[in-house]
């Protein structure tokens, strides 16, 4: 028998894991025309996100994102089965990076299980808060930017809240890599019951062939290597994470026999090929996804440059003047869209176009880039006729004199003599 050199996953596993995570600690440090690629601002109640700034006016958009990633990762499942949980889950990638460490050091891992001297319990614990720390700063870092965050830091200034969460994220991550770990993918993670719900008959599997059990040397390799602690050869079973650690082992006895490995991905267990995944319940949620996906990308480039928002103003009331014109008191509040400066200005008409005269600072208003302004204006008006609301249209326009924004208002008569 000539040994042959198997194919393994392991390597494109652990490439995958490493950009996967290497990008969620980088993103937050990519800025895009000074402002972050991914943080949502919780002072602001603002979105950055890839150059585009959305506020929390804009929350149908957020619910459609929403919804979207839902869809995704329902198709995820029904294609792929649990390879998320074995090749890009962070719970998977934190365990498989806890226990690499605890190789790195000499301890023994099997099953799920660190066994280790003294000393490497030590070594490992501290592993564990110094990889918690930096998986709670990591989550902070995509609310308060990590150039703000690092200053105030170390200048005492970071905020309450800020403190809360990277201790309770910390204690959190430190003591799922303590105590737990693997028996998260075992017992307690929701996603394993909810995805054997899911699970297709053209779903992605990880199975030991029955066909070609004759060929099973009954070595162990691929129960020693399992993460989770089963036997593949048993069948399908929940625990299975699909990260293919068995495959790899039984690929790598089997080659020095010179025979391929027994254990591999089949499109269902019924291995019928990627013609399994034409049904028509995956044809349905995708066509849910991509239309979801077309209506929000549709949404996101036809927002508006700017918004506009008026509310009355509650500490004056409208009254009359001399000659017989009535003012109504506005607060609005203008946001600028876009991620370069904008000149604006605010006018006012009837719904037949008749225009009508503003007081404030309501012309030629600056904005930078994502600003959002408060402002005070007063709106000058004949005094509305009978006792119905007069409704009034309000336009933002840019420097071009092109509207990019509307709202409107009521108003009614007012009885009272001028001041």
């Amino acid at each position: 028998m000539t040994p042959i050199r198997p194919h393994l996953l392991g390597p494109w596993r652990l490439a995958f894991q490493w950009g996967a995570t290497l990008a969620l600690l980088l993103i937050p440090f990519v800025r895009f025309d000074g402002e972050s690629l991914l943080r949502l601002d919780i002072a602001t109640l603002t979105l950055h996100a890839g150059g585009a700034t959305f506020r929390i006016q804009e929350l149908y958009l957020f619910l459609l994102l929403g919804l979207a990633l839902v869809l995704f990762f329902l198709l995820l499942t029904l294609v792929l089965g649990r390879a998320w949980c074995g090749w890009a889950c962070p719970q998977t990638s934190l365990t498989d990076l806890a226990e690499g460490f605890a190789r790195l050091i000499g301890a023994r891992v099997a099953g799920g299980r660190i066994e280790a001297a003294p000393w490497q319990q030590a070594a490992l614990h501290l592993f564990y808060g110094a990889l918690a720390l930096l998986v709670a700063a990591n989550l902070i870092w995509y609310f308060i930017s990590p150039y703000d965050f690092f200053p105030a830091l170390l200048g005492g200034a970071l905020p309450r809240g800020a403190w809360v969460t990277l201790l309770a994220v910390a204690a959190f991550v430190y003591f799922d890599l303590a105590l737990v770990r693997r028996l998260m993918c075992r017992e307690f993670c929701p996603y394993g019951r909810f995805q054997t719900v899911l699970v297709d008959p053209g779903t992605l599997t990880l199975r030991f062939h029955p066909d070609e059990a004759a060929r099973c040397i009954s070595c162990g390799a691929c129960a020693r290597s399992c993460p989770t602690g089963i036997d593949i050869r048993n069948g399908y079973q929940i625990e299975c994470i699909n990260c293919g650690r068995c495959l790899d082992a039984c690929r790598i006895v089997m080659a020095r026999r010179g025979e391929p490995g027994i254990i591999r991905y089949t499109f269902g267990l019924e291995n019928r090929g990627l013609r399994a995944l034409i049904n028509p319940r995956l044809a349905l949620v995708s066509l849910l996804f991509f239309s979801l996906s077309i209506a929000l990308t549709a949404a996101v480039l036809q927002r508006p440059a700017a918004s506009l928002a008026l509310a009355r103003n509650a500490g004056a009331a409208s009254r009359l003047l001399d000659d017989k014109t009535q003012a109504s008191f506005f607060t609005g509040y203008v946001a600028n869209r876009l991620q370069t400066p904008q000149t604006l200005s605010l006018r006012a008409s009837s719904p037949e176009g008749e225009p009508f005269r503003l007081r404030g600072p309501v012309r030629e208003v600056v904005l930078t880039a994502g600003e959002r302004r408060r402002f005070d204006f007063v709106l000058l008006t004949p005094v509305p006729e009978g006792e119905s609301p007069q409704k009034i249209l309000f336009f933002l326009d840019n420097s071009s004199g092109r509207p990019l924004a509307r709202a409107h208002a009521f108003i009614t008569a007012v009885k009272d003599s001028p001041p």
